[in-house]
C-alpha cells in the first residue's frame, strides 16, 4: 500500500487506515496486527508516527498490546453476566429478577438532591435525602456492581423507611405498596468511560466503559418516589429486560423500560 491521503494529522491517518482494515476483517479478534517495521513500510510513515497510531487504537480499546509479543486486535468478550432487571409481584411482596448479595455493609448518609438527580425525582435541587450505597457481587461469577438508592425524605416519612432506608429494594417496594402506592417503574441505560474509583472497584479493564442504569420508581401519577442507580462493567455485564405491550390511549406501544408491578 502506498502513502496514505486522508486529511488530519498524520497518525491518524495511520489509526484510521487499520481501523478500517479490522472493520473489513483483514485482522479479525485476536489476530496479530503487522510489526512496526511492517506498518512503516506499508503506510510508509515514520516508526513514531505508527507508535502513535498505535497508541490511539490502544485507548479506543480497539487493540491491545502485549510486551515482548506486539499489538493484537481486541476481541470482543462476551458478558459473564446477564442481570434480569424485571420485577414480580405477587400481591404480596416483590421479587427481583437477579439476586446479588452485599460484598461490603451498606452505606447510609444523608445527602441532597444535585441538579440530575431533583430533575430525575422531580423535586427542588438541594432537597433533603437518604442516601444508600452497597457493593454488590454476584455469587456465581463473582461480578461486582455498585447500587445507590437516593430516597426522598417526603418519601420515607411516615413509613420505616425513615428508620430503616436501607432495607432491601423488594423491602422498600412492599413497604411503599403497603403505604397505599401502586408502583411502576422507569429505566435508563447509558453507557460511559468510568470515573477512576469506579474502574479499580469493578475491575473494569483499560478502555471498557461501565453501564449506568437509572431506575426511578413512581406511584399515582407517575410520581417519583425513589431513584436506584447500578453501575457494573460493560466487559462483564449486559442487562436483560422483559418487553410488555402497555396500553397508552388508543395506541399500543412496547416499552422495554417500564416494568408493572404486577407482571408475573
Amino acid at each position: 500500500m502506498g502513502e496514505i491521503q486522508r486529511p488530519g494529522a498524520l497518525y491518524q491517518q495511520v489509526a484510521a487506515e487499520i481501523r478500517a482494515a479490522i472493520a473489513a476483517g483483514e485482522f479479525p479478534p485476536g489476530a496479530a496486527l503487522p510489526s512496526e517495521t511492517q506498518l512503516i513500510a506499508r503506510y510508509n510513515v515514520s516508526r513514531p508516527t505508527v507508535r502513535n497510531a498505535i497508541a490511539a487504537l490502544r485507548t479506543e480499546g480497539l487493540i491491545e498490546v502485549i510486551h515482548g509479543k506486539g499489538s493484537f486486535v481486541r476481541a470482543l468478550p462476551t458478558p459473564a453476566l446477564t442481570v434480569d432487571r424485571s420485577v414480580t409481584h405477587d400481591g404480596t411482596t416483590y421479587a427481583l429478577g437477579h439476586t446479588w448479595e452485599n460484598a461490603e455493609a451498606p452505606l447510609v448518609h444523608r445527602t441532597q438532591a444535585t441538579s440530575t438527580t431533583a430533575a430525575l425525582l422531580d423535586i427542588p435541587e438541594g432537597e433533603a435525602l437518604f442516601g444508600v450505597d452497597r457493593l454488590l457481587r454476584d455469587p456465581a461469577t463473582g461480578t461486582r456492581a455498585l447500587h445507590r438508592t437516593l430516597i426522598p425524605y417526603a418519601t420515607a416519612d411516615g413509613t420505616p423507611l425513615a428508620d430503616n432506608p436501607d432495607a432491601e429494594p423488594e423491602q422498600i417496594y412492599a413497604t411503599l405498596t403497603a403505604a397505599g402506592h401502586q408502583l411502576t417503574w422507569t429505566e435508563t441505560v447509558t453507557a460511559r468511560m468510568p470515573q477512576p474509583d469506579e474502574r479499580t472497584t469493578l475491575d473494569i479493564p483499560e478502555a471498557t466503559p461501565v453501564i449506568h442504569s437509572m431506575r426511578i420508581a413512581q406511584g399515582a401519577d407517575h410520581r417519583p418516589l425513589l431513584l436506584e442507580d447500578l453501575r457494573a462493567s460493560g466487559a462483564r455485564t449486559q442487562l436483560s429486560y422483559r418487553i410488555t405491550a402497555q396500553q397508552n390511549g388508543t395506541e399500543t406501544a412496547l416499552t422495554a423500560s417500564k416494568i408493572h408491578s404486577n407482571d408475573h
